[in-house]
């Protein structure tokens, strides 16, 4: 018996409807992971081999964590939180997937230089986005008051997490890291994606000038789109604003019909993917499956984007940070727990991500 009629999946017969609805079963499921989310039960097949030697699991994660949040109660208990960490690019070194060198790859040898959890609802129908901006001013366990991204560099995934659930109080279930290369590796796979500039703006720590209008933007320039800091409005809130937008207009891409019926553009993808991906060790192929299984009715129209309410920005021992709005995050994270993201966001709408950013 295959894994997949093990799940209750049937590839040969399952009708087109089904496949088509499974086609975007997981989008969104691992940040930039997006086209893991569309893959048809019948390419699943491949996700079982293909995912077992291409994804790097990360050992002991969760081990010795203290003090954890409880899982949600009732029926919002069955909800999944993943903490999604994009490492900073100053190494040209990989530090995730089977790219990664062995001997010089440290998981948390970096610092964070994305932070999302993606929550997926318990029905899964729905899931949510919610970036942390990185240079958020946080109690790091055991080291104090530092910026958020500074937990993956001091001690490693296990610290990242437990500094996220510090701040949330959210249950994290499982993690994913993707390095910049595999990111910039993904949206040259897709041939490029475009974004709107609604305003000139420069970049002068990389001395490039973003004019206003549509960009067309290969790996390495969308790179450095989402890595300006300096120059932009918000500083690292437009910051994440961009990650998320390029990040929406990477799955946007990985959609379209072509994709969905190109075997070679759909393999080339998944290996891209999966190449550049490590998870905790607790999250198997298996489990993985089971998860895009159970989202055959997921619609990438389910999925929403979220940054966490911040209060405003200052500085500390000087570097600029980024302070929570503690009383609206506290609202937000406590929507999440309870399983309620949509109807926050419903009236929070202000809060929402928009499609253009500077």
């Amino acid at each position: 018996m295959s894994l997949l009629q093990d799940l209750g999946g049937e590839p040969e017969e399952t009708p087109p409807r089904r496949r088509r609805r499974l086609t975007r079963a997981l989008v969104g499921v691992i940040a930039c992971l997006a086209v893991l989310a569309m893959v048809p039960l019948g390419a699943a097949l491949y996700l079982e081999h293909r995912l077992s030697g291409n994804v790097t699991r990360i050992p002991g994660v969760f081990d010795g964590l203290a003090d954890r949040p409880d899982r949600a109660p009732g029926p919002a208990g069955d909800a999944v939180n993943i903490l999604v960490i994009g490492t900073d690019r100053r190494s040209d070194v990989p530090t995730t997937g089977t790219n990664a060198r062995a001997a010089e790859w440290i998981p948390g040898a970096q610092r964070s230089d994305a932070l999302m959890i993606l929550h997926i609802d318990a029905d899964r129908r729905g899931a949510s986005i919610i970036s942390i901006p990185r240079d958020t001013w946080v109690n790091v366990p055991g080291y104090g008051m530092n910026k958020i991204n500074a937990a993956f560099s001091f001690s490693g995934p296990s610290l990242a997490i437990q500094t996220v659930e510090y701040l949330t109080d959210v249950r994290i279930d499982h993690l994913a890291v993707v390095d910049w290369a595999g990111f910039e590796a993904l949206i040259d796979t897709v041939g490029g994606i475009d974004v709107t500039v609604p305003e000139t703006v420069v970049d002068s720590a990389r001395d490039v000038t973003w004019t206003a209008g549509v960009h067309h933007l290969d790996g390495a320039q969308a790179l450095d789109y989402v890595g300006q800091r300096y120059g932009l409005p918000k500083g690292d809130l437009d910051r994440v604003a961009r990650q998320q937008v390029v990040l929406r207009t990477l799955m946007q891409e990985s959609m379209q019909q072509e994709m969905r019926s190109d075997p070679r553009m759909l393999y080339d993808f998944l290996d891209t993917v999966t190449r550049h991906l490590s998870v905790d060790d607790g999250w198997s192929t298996r489990d993985m499956l089971r998860l895009v299984v159970s989202m055959r009715d997921f619609r990438s129209a389910g999925l929403t984007y979220l940054t966490m309410p911040v209060a405003g920005f200052g500085t500390e021992r000087g570097q600029s940070v980024v302070y929570a709005d503690r009383r609206a995050a506290r609202a937000l994270w406590g929507a999440v727990i309870a399983d309620e993201v949509d109807d926050w966001a419903s009236r929070h709408r202000q809060r929402l991500t928009p499609s253009v950013v500077s």
